[in-house]
């Protein structure tokens, strides 16, 4: 609602929590909008998300397959969480086929509110 895209927003909300830098994870984020650079694909919120889990859950060490493990895990929990809540992981299916990549789909995003919609 300040102007950070999806993915922004969802990492920088987690910021605080797992010590990271806010100016850091929002350039980090950035290209994660609109499922990838305006590309419609993995919704931006569960881009952001999984970069959360990256950071708090992650793999450092090579052979800590354990961190590994449980990343994927919750990786795929909250993308089967996503799915069961809003029917798919698509941005351009979230958006009813907005084109976001368009002058005419950014104001059809604004002008129906679409990012509101999708909170539900």
């Amino acid at each position: 609602m300040k102007g950070y895209n999806c993915a922004q927003a969802v990492l920088y909300s987690f910021c605080e929590h797992l010590s990271f830098e806010k100016t850091t994870a929002c350039k980090i984020a950035c290209g994660f909008v609109a499922g990838m650079g305006r590309k419609e694909e993995v919704c931006g919120a569960v881009s952001g998300g999984i970069m959360a889990i990256g950071l708090r859950h992650g793999r450092v060490e090579e052979d800590n397959i354990t961190a590994t493990e449980l990343t994927y895990k919750k990786t795929r929990e909250l993308m089967d969480r996503f799915v069961g809540r809003h029917g798919t992981l698509v941005c351009r299916a979230l958006l009813n086929d907005c084109d976001l990549r368009t002058e005419e789909g950014q104001k059809q995003f604004k002008e129906n509110d679409l990012l509101a919609q999708d909170q539900n």
